[in-house]
């Protein structure tokens, strides 16, 4: 059996916001776009950028995809796809028609890493990197020697900082030259260049099997960059950002300010070079707001120059014309692009609107500018006070700066105020001589000076990392918000390469260097890159080198703002720090977060929706960015904690100093000293060499390699456990191999040295067998020279190594006792004692199951081979198989009827009751929906995806073996085919039962999986061709028949005629005599599935062309059709079953449903017209005869038939037997009379009274506090208009079947006018046909003839629901009726009128699942209904609103056919049009079948779809309805 492809399935809804969302790949998987609800039907069109075929990837470029599966009826298996092949970050939209787009979202596909001379794949879970700062390398030939340490250290990634020229502050992300190899590692007599790194980094690839990555820095250049000076306009100056001036202006006046502190000029207010408390910053404050603030007039800048307004508002006023102009704007000031002071504008038109002089003589123009100079003052005033508040943020920044800097206790104390360190940071270059401050400004507006007044980078707390925070609009540089590199120049790309054509070249330059040398970047300050500047120099490196693994670190602040990121810009790994964790709990937490399901998940399948995903992380436990952990935390805890760090799934990290103690951060600006080298002889205090026993090393190295053993070989599941305050577990669990390796860490947050931890440890258990102890290890003090910091070389901590002992068995430890506690149901569960476990400690357990167990899920997953290949690992063969297990569960299910497929797969409590039993209960939870396979499968449906594995089933798995043996237990009691079934269940059970607890939900979910894909299978194949080749909802649907139809304890129907052949029998279970045993329909779960209530002739009929014709069920039909056609009296089928017996005769429209069906059943079937000779065994051959014995009377069908036409005719009064109280206590007793006839005139049947309701539309009121007691809400007397559709439908019918001789009778007799006449069946449906748009189409025309009533018309182009009803007002109600007869009877219609009403229908009573059944502008229309209110409200006490508004969803069915139908006949694209109208309302049946627990569509809703607790969940004719649509589609 091949290995599934995996498929992944991403659901397109209108409204989502996907752009923020992050789907995660991996190559070579296929990605399906499926239409959710709101977008089937609809004309959608799906776009990617994804390359088709072998064409490179354009960002810009997008290709539309076709769709596939387009050729059923609905558009549930619709789809376009996507396989995956390359790495990267992808786009895609979809539209609606020729409209924008709609909606658009990335997905992410992991590149694919290879190492050594074999490419062996290298998985991102199984990276661990380390950093290292370039420059501290030394030449390139000495790089090796140094980095061999991170090679013995078991690293297999190292990351080093840029490696180009440095820019004059000697920080390693200050680049001067993004092209050139920073000369630094060249020696005098040696140059080295590009090539020579290239060719060390394929060596350590092959060789080593280590990966390089390198950092790009695309933000900023160094302020000293060579290119910078002849392209200034690559940078944010203030000739081209203006906006920047007045920012420019305070900046150079606080470095005045810092030259004259340091110079001593404001001794004499108090102020020293030295700033050492608050009251010299309260100086600084006050010097700000009186001699900067007061003499730049910063406001100036965003204000108009009043005069200068005037003066032209004069001009106009007098010589001017005057502009037409919005005056619904705001006058408001029109900032100066230019910033020159008092340059900025108003809208002189808006002004000339707004301020009108009362004439035109002088004092009153004069008065007029009056008005308009005291307005532009108001307008001045309003941007001082907005600068003002610009200053005094301007000033807290100044003032917090200085703080950190000189006075806390956590920061550089900076010492006194000089010109190389002076009070804050420039925000901008000048390299020009220093000149007094007042002759700076008139430099501004100096282009060849303005051009290289440039603004440096850096980086704003809580700022939006999509803002450009140079860009205008920002107030950031003017608020002294920046947290500035005063080394480095931001650089202003624009948004396009043609808008800075210079710097995207050169940038793309060195992005194609990069890419060619190294294996993967880490994009440096993430957050603050233009991501259109990332997009494009990311797009230019994967063309270089596809796989191109990409991490970065994200500042944002949320996740959601992270993903824009990471989708957009394809991040492979972002990295998370261990250091922001303060206590070993946060720090598992973190472990938790950032990678594995939990132990014992459940296996997935292999096609599945496309979840969101967190990123993938590089997991650090220190970067070059945190302070020293030894700082922070203490030396013991680095063992215990990159110990937790490496124990995650995902990507591990560090960086170079952290594993050999070095006790402080290493700058990447300051640090200039070099990294020791590898030396396995090296004495602890040597500090230019390293070896396995300096720091934590040997340590690291161990963990290492277990953290690369452990992602390599998908050890993918993971469970964290707290053991007390500082012991943290980690356990990775293999699903494959069920091996565990559980990591015990005491961390040491604070140093023990000093600090008190407990003596007493709580013990720990883990299950399991322990194998070995895979190592032990203890930070421990030897002896050495305190630690000295070298001036050559980055050293470390020398008095500390790690005590580490590798591979011991359990007695070997010195760390720990263990006994072994339990060893019940083969669970070994071992106590571990922690004996000698200090802080700074860890114990690495290697675990796998007992032998036993091991052995019991080797063969279970032999067996489950048979359905997923995923099982074949670790797998045992079976050569003791029990006999239900030696042959496949295909074949064990070979024998199997439909019927036994019932009971295997459905059944509900009622059903299961009827047998003395109920429906599975879970505690906390309650009885599942069915007895069956499907009762369980759709819990897990909601479980599995989530891994919810506290849900209650779960628990209840883990408590014991209740619900296993239930399945199998209820099989077996079966007997025949389902009882070999159970025993199957019931062998493979026992295996499972032999697992440790917390593996059983997984298992038994994937053997409940894969037996019910194989019965699944198995069903479909017995169905018709449409069922088989239909979508997954029409297969869904059709399963239905197998939810619906089945056989109880005791037969539903009447007996055959025992003549009749194909007819089941059975061993009667208390008597053990044969009898029949034919399938019946319940007419709805859970209310009608049992007993009395199981079988209704309307429903039954209604439903069985749907669930049994168009599924391919003829043998059950026709059953079915005959055992009702027994039960025949005075001309009607019994609506309420009641095995015959007890059936009631208080329907008058079941018996022409029933007709249909034979219809249909000779339609559908091959050689149905057969059905018309069966014999029907009579149960009442007269109306007042007993219940006769079968074989006692018998005829043909068509004479039971001819019975039904002929009684009609005749006309038929009577009263229902037994009538009174004790059988219907709801009824009238009027209501117990029944009587129907035809009028011979029209030919319409009609029949009913005010006092009973003999349609499907049957509530009786219930309510005495109501007084709505025996009075039905709808009694639809007269002539019901469905009623009369079928009964033509049944004459055109009957008159073909005539003339061929297929049927014996031409007609029926009847009395006219008192004399008997022959009316035969094309009179009949001639009469109908000339009838009935006279009688039932509403024109709304007042002067029609044939309309009676036009007083009680309120919705006109519709047909009333019936005709001559004793309350004529009824007749004209709108209710979702009509459509049934246009299906049944379309040529009664006018095609033109038939669409008017469908219209009228569509806008009135659709809903999401089905139609209302009253329209929402009649009085009594209420869409919610509550059978359980009682009050004194007629129109809804007991529910008996049930048919005046709440939406059933059978009549929808009817609808949607009678909308394909005519819409086929009036206009080709009108036809087109409707297909996708009903594509789309056949959506949301598709929607809530797939997240329905019953599987099935319910029998109403409340008003627009809302749910209705009253309902049956699953209802036969709803079903039924939607397959019928869907087989004309």
């Amino acid at each position: 059996m091949p290995i599934p492809k995996q498929v992944r399935i991403l659901y397109l809804n209108r409204h989502d916001k996907l752009e923020r969302t992050l789907f995660r790949l991996k190559q070579g998987y296929e990605l399906q776009f499926r239409l959710g609800p709101s977008l089937q039907g609809k004309d959608i069109h799906v776009h990617t950028n994804y390359p088709l075929d072998t064409h490179k990837f354009e960002r810009h470029q997008f290709h539309l995809l076709n769709w596939q599966n387009t050729s059923g009826g609905d558009d549930s298996d619709k789809y376009c796809e996507i396989i995956v092949q390359m790495s990267g970050s992808f786009q895609f939209h979809f539209t609606e028609g020729n409209n924008q787009k709609e909606s658009s979202g990335y997905i992410i596909v992991d590149p694919i890493l290879h190492v050594g001379h074999d490419n062996q794949v290298l998985t991102l879970d199984s990276i661990c990197a380390q950093t290292f700062l370039a420059k501290c390398l030394g030449p390139l030939d000495e790089w090796e020697d140094r980095l061999n340490v991170s090679k013995h250290s078991g690293y297999n990634m190292i990351h080093f900082t840029p490696t180009q020229t440095l820019g004059i502050s000697r920080s390693c992300y200050s680049l001067a030259d993004q092209l050139e190899l920073n000369p630094e590692f060249s020696r005098a007599d040696k140059t080295f260049n590009w090539n020579d790194v290239a060719k060390l980094v394929e060596k350590l690839k092959n060789e080593w099997k280590v990966l390089c990555i390198t950092d790009v820095v695309y933000n900023h250049t160094a302020a000293n960059s060579p290119w910078l000076k002849k392209h200034p306009e690559c940078s944010y100056n203030i000739m081209n950002s203006p906006h920047l001036k007045p920012a420019w202006l305070l900046d150079r006046a606080l470095w005045h300010l810092s030259l004259d502190v340091a110079k001593g000029n404001y001794q004499g207010r108090g102020l020293s070079v030295h700033i050492e408390n608050e009251h010299h910053l309260n100086i600084i404050r006050q010097i700000i707001w009186e001699d900067i603030y007061s003499k730049l007039r910063l406001w100036e800048f965003f204000q108009v120059n009043v005069d200068k307004v005037v003066a032209d508002f004069r001009n106009v006023l007098i010589n001017g014309e005057k502009k037409k102009c919005d005056t619904k704007q705001n006058l408001k000031v029109i900032q100066d692009p230019e910033f020159k002071r008092f340059g900025c504008v108003v809208n002189m038109s808006l002004l000339l609107k707004m301020f009108v002089p009362h004439g035109k003589s002088a004092h009153e123009i004069d008065e007029c500018c009056g008005w308009v100079f005291r307005k532009m003052e108001e307008l001045n005033m309003e941007r001082y006070h907005e600068v003002h508040s610009h200053q005094e943020q301007a000033v807290n920044c100044v003032l917090g700066t200085i703080t950190y800097e000189r006075l806390a206790g956590h920061g550089p104390k900076l010492g006194p105020v000089t010109e190389k360190d002076p009070l804050v940071t420039r925000y901008f270059t000048y390299d020009f001589e220093e000149v007094p401050f007042e002759e700076e400004e008139p430099m501004m507006y100096l282009p060849e000076k303005a051009a290289y007044f440039m603004a440096h980078n850096g980086w704003v707390m809580g700022d939006d990392p999509l803002r450009n925070f140079a860009e205008p609009g920002s107030n950031v540089y003017i608020r002294r918000e920046l947290i500035c590199w005063g080394d480095s120049v931001k650089l202003r790309y624009g948004k396009k390469p043609e808008d800075c054509p210079y710097l995207w070249a050169h940038m793309q330059k060195y992005t194609e260097i990069t890419a060619k040398v190294f294996h993967g970047v880490r994009l440096d300050n993430c957050h603050s890159t233009p991501i259109r500047v990332a997009e494009y120099m990311l797009d230019s490196a994967r063309r270089l080198r596809p796989n191109l693994y990409v991490v970065a670190e994200l500042f944002t602040g949320s996740e959601d703002m992270d993903n824009v990121f990471v989708t957009k810009l394809g991040i492979s790994s972002l990295i998370r720090e261990a250091m922001s964790a303060g206590d070993s709990h946060e720090e598992g937490r973190l472990v938790y977060r950032y990678g594995g399901m939990p132990v014992g998940s459940f296996a997935q399948l292999s096609v599945r929706p496309l979840l969101p995903k967190i990123a993938h992380a590089l997991f650090m436990d220190v970067t070059h960015d945190n302070e020293s952990l030894v700082q922070r935390r203490s030396a013991h805890d680095a063992l215990p904690s990159t110990t937790i760090v490496s124990m995650a799934c995902c990507a591990s990290g560090s960086t170079m100093g952290f594993d050999h103690l070095v006790p402080h951060q290493i700058s990447v600006v300051e640090e200039e000293r070099l990294y020791p080298k590898y030396n396995p002889n090296a004495l602890p205090d040597s500090p230019g060499e390293l070896s396995e026993k300096s720091g934590i090393i040997a340590g690291k190295r161990a963990i290492n390699l277990l953290h690369r053993e452990l992602g390599a070989e998908s050890f993918s599941q993971v469970y964290v456990d707290q053991v007390d305050e500082d012991i943290v577990a980690v356990t990775r669990h293999s699903p494959n191999i069920h091996r565990s390796v559980v990591a015990v860490s005491r961390t040491a947050f604070r140093d023990p040295t000093n600090s008190h931890y407990k003596t007493e440890l709580p013990t720990m258990c883990i299950p399991g067998k322990i194998e070995e102890i895979v190592l032990e290890a203890m930070t421990v003090q030897r002896e050495s020279a305190p630690y000295k910091k070298d001036k050559d070389f980055i050293n470390g901590l020398p008095q500390y190594t790690v005590d580490i002992r590798e591979h011991l068995q359990l007695n070997q430890s010195r760390i720990v006792t263990a006994k072994e506690t339990s060893k019940e149901r083969n669970d070994y569960v071992y106590e571990i004692n922690f004996e000698h476990f200090p802080p700074g400690s860890v114990i690495i357990f290697r675990v796998s199951l007992d032998p036993e167990a091991q052995y019991a899920v080797g063969i279970l997953r032999y067996h489950l081979i048979q359905f997923n290949p995923f099982y074949e690992a670790g797998s045992i063969r079976d050569l003791k198989a029990p006999p239900a297990l030696t042959q496949s569960f295909i074949s064990t299910t070979a024998s199997l009827s439909l019927s036994d497929l019932n009971m295997l797969l459905y059944r509900c409590d009622f059903e299961e009751q009827e047998d003395g039993a109920g429906c599975y209960n879970i505690s906390n939870f309650g009885p599942l929906k069915y007895a069956g396979l499907q009762g369980f499968l759709s819990v897990l449906a909601d479980i599995r995806p989530k891994n919810d594995l506290g849900h209650p089933l779960c628990e209840n798995l883990r408590a014991g073996d209740w619900m296993m043996d239930f399945i199998s237990n209820r099989l077996i009691a079966r007997g025949g085919a389902l009882e070999v079934v159970g025993k199957w269940f019931e062998a493979m059970f026992s295996y499972l039962k032999m697992f440790p607890r917390y593996l059983i939900p997984c298992y038994f979910d994937a053997l409940l999986i894969g037996a019910y894909s194989v019965i699944m299978e198995a069903t479909l194949d017995r169905m018709s061709s449409f069922v088989q080749n239909g979508s997954t909802f029409v297969k869904q649907l059709a399963l239905a028949s197998i939810q619906m139809c089945g056989i109880g304890r005791f037969p539903a129907l009447p007996q055959l005629s025992p003549s009749l052949k194909g007819v089941p029998y059975r061993l009667n279970y208390i008597t053990g005599e044969k009898e029949q045993c034919c399938a019946s329909l319940a007419a709805g779960l859970p209310h009608f599935g049992a007993g009395l209530f199981r079988c209704w002739g309307r429903d039954t009929f209604i439903s069985l062309k749907g669930l049994l014709l168009v599924t391919g069920r003829a043998p059950e039909a026709r059953n079915i059709i005959l055992s009702f056609a027994s039960t025949l009296r005075h001309g009607l089928i019994p609506n309420l079953l009641g095995h015959g017996i007890y059936a009631r005769y208080n329907c008058r429209d079941a018996v022409w449903w029933w007709l249909q069906c034979i219809q249909d059943f000779c339609t559908l079937v091959e050689n149905g017209e057969d059905i018309l000779k069966c014999t029907v065994s009579r149960l009442y051959p007269t109306d007042n005869s007993p219940a006769l014995a079968p074989g006692t009377v018998e005829q043909p069908l068509y004479e039971v038939m001819q019975e039904a036409l002929q009684r009609h005719i005749e006309g038929v009064e009577y009263r229902e037997r037994n009538a009174g109280p004790h059988m219907d206590t709801r009824m009238r007793d009027e209501g117990f009379n029944v009587s129907f006839g035809v009028d011979l005139e029209t030919g319409f049947v009609f029949g009913g009274h005010r006092y009973n309701c003999g349609t499907w539309m049957d509530n009786m009121g219930e309510s005495d506090m109501a007084q709505n007691r025996g009075i039905p809400a709808t009694p639809r007397d007269g002539s019901a208009v469905e009623i009369i559709g079928l009964c033509k439908s049944t004459v055109r019918w009957l008159t073909s079947l005539s003339k061929k001789s297929v049927y014996p009778y031409t007609g029926v007799k009847g009395q006219l006018k008192g004399k008997e006449v022959f009316i035969t069946y094309e009179e009949w449906d001639k009469k109908i046909q000339d009838h009935f748009e006279k009688g039932f189409f509403v024109s709304g025309d007042p002067n029609d003839p044939n309309e009676k009533y036009p007083n009680f018309v309120h919705k006109k182009n519709i047909y009333k629901d019936s005709y001559g009803a004793s309350s004529p007002w009824c007749d004209y109600q709108l209710r979702p009726n009509f459509p049934i007869t246009m299906v049944v009877a379309p040529e009664l219609f006018t095609p033109e009128k038939a669409w008017k009403a469908l219209k009228v229908v569509e806008d009135h009573l659709l809903g999401p699942l089905g139609l209302k059944t009253l329209d929402p502008d009649d009085q009594v229309y209420c869409g919610f209904y509550d059978n359980s209110v009682d009050n004194d409200n007629f129109n809804i006490a007991k529910g008996y609103n049930y048919h005046q508004g709440p939406e059933w969803v059978w009549p929808i069915g009817y609808f949607l056919r009678a909308k394909l139908h005519f819409s086929k006949m009036i206009d080709e694209k009108l036809y087109e049009d409707t297909k996708y109208l009903v594509k789309h309302v056949l959506s949301h049946h598709y929607d809530h079948l797939s997240k329905s627990p019953w599987k099935g569509l319910p029998e109403l809703t409340n008003e627009n779809g809302a749910y209705c607790p009253f309902s049956c969940e699953t209802q036969a004719w709803s079903i039924a309805a939607v397959l019928d649509v869907l087989y004309e589609l």
